[in-house]
C-alpha cells in the first residue's frame, strides 16, 4: 500500500470525521455493479478484500471509491452500426442521412451495452484526522475530483480545500534553482521543467540531467520559470513537485520498504505496516515541504 501521485487536500478544523463515522456513511453508497444498459457504476469499496469499507492504523483512515465502467469501444460501435446502415440502404434504396446514422449508432450502443465486458478501477484516499489531511492517490485531477464529488455525496458537511502555500511551488523551485540550494532537508534531483512566462510558452525538459551550472541559470535569466522538480527528502522519499503543489513519482527508498519486508510475516501484516509507514513518512514530509514554501495559508 503505497500511494504514487496525490493531491494534498486540508479538511475542516471542526467537526473532525472518525473512522467509525465515516464506515458507516461509506456502506450508504457501496459499489453496485453495472446493471444491463449502465455505462458506469460508481461507490465505495473495501481496500483489503473484506467487507469493510475503512481499514485504519495507527489513527490513519484509508478508503477507496470503485468505479466500474463498461469497455465498449467506438471502433465496436462503428462495425455494427455500419452493418446495420448497409442493411438498411439494400432495404431502402437511398443513402442513410446524418441523423438516422446518429439514431443507428445509439441504438447500436444500447443493444451491445449488456454484453459489454466492465473493467473495475480504484481511486485510493487517506484522511489524518490529527494533522488534517485528506490525500488522494490520483495520476490525474480528473480521478481526484471525482473522488472528492462522490465522497461530498456521501459525507455531509466535509468542505475540503486544496492545501495553500505562502510561497507558490513555481516561485520556490526557481529561487533553489536560481540561487543553486535545496530547502533543509532536501536535495534537487535529475528532472527539471522551465516554461517562459510569455505568448510563446516555450518549454525545457531536463530528464537524468544535472542541473547545475551557467544554462539552467541562463534560462531562468532568460524569463523562464520552473514547473516540474525532481527532490528527494531526507533520502527516504523521491518525487516530482509540479506547479500545482501536486507530487507525482512518489518513491519510498528502498530504507523504508525494508523495515516492513523484514518486520511483516503475513500479507496482512504487510499491508498494515506498509501504510503505517507510509503515513508516517509522508506527514512528516509534507510539513517540511510546506515549510519549505513559506508555511501554509490559513483559509477564513
Amino acid at each position: 500500500m503505497w500511494f504514487k501521485n496525490i493531491f494534498i487536500y486540508r479538511l475542516p478544523s471542526e467537526g473532525a470525521i472518525t473512522a467509525v463515522s465515516l464506515q458507516e456513511k461509506l456502506s450508504l453508497k457501496p459499489l453496485q455493479p453495472c446493471s444491463g444498459l449502465d455505462k458506469q457504476s460508481r461507490g465505495w469499496v473495501s481496500c483489503r478484500g473484506d467487507e469493510c469499507l475503512v481499514h485504519t492504523a495507527n489513527g490513519h483512515i484509508l478508503f477507496a471509491l470503485g468505479v466500474e465502467q463498461k469497455l465498449l469501444p467506438a471502433t465496436i460501435i462503428n462495425r455494427f452500426a455500419k452493418e446495420r446502415v448497409s442493411e438498411i440502404e439494400a432495404q431502402q434504396g437511398y443513402k442513410v442521412g446524418r441523423k438516422e446514422m446518429k439514431d443507428i449508432k445509439e441504438a447500436v450502443t444500447q443493444e451491445l451495452l449488456p454484453r459489454a465486458f466492465a473493467l473495475l478501477r480504484t481511486t485510493y484516499a487517506w484522511i489524518d484526522p490529527v494533522n488534517g489531511y485528506l490525500i488522494i492517490d490520483a495520476a490525474s485531477s480528473v480521478k481526484a475530483e471525482e473522488l472528492l464529488e462522490f465522497l461530498n455525496k456521501s459525507v455531509d458537511d466535509l468542505p475540503v480545500k486544496p492545501l495553500h502555500t505562502e510561497l507558490s511551488p513555481v516561485s520556490a523551485m526557481t529561487d533553489w534553482l536560481a540561487s543553486e540550494n535545496a530547502p533543509s532537508g532536501f536535495t534537487i534531483d535529475r528532472e527539471l521543467e522551465l516554461r517562459a512566462t510569455g505568448e510563446s510558452r516555450a518549454t525545457v525538459r531536463y530528464a537524468n540531467h544535472a542541473l547545475e551550472g551557467e544554462e539552467i541559470l541562463a534560462h531562468i535569466a532568460a524569463g523562464k520559470r520552473a514547473t516540474r522538480l525532481g527532490l528527494t527528502w531526507n533520502d527516504r522519499i523521491s518525487f516530482v513537485l509540479t506547479e500545482q503543489l501536486q507530487i507525482k513519482r512518489l518513491e519510498f527508498l528502498e530504507i523504508i520498504k525494508e523495515e516492513s519486508t523484514t518486520l511483516a510475516d503475513t500479507a496482512e501484516e504487510m499491508f498494515e505496516l506498509d501504510f503505517t509507514l507510509m503515513t508516517g513518512e509522508l506527514v512528516k514530509m509534507l510539513t517540511d515541504l510546506t515549510f519549505a514554501l513559506g508555511g501554509e495559508v490559513i483559509s477564513k
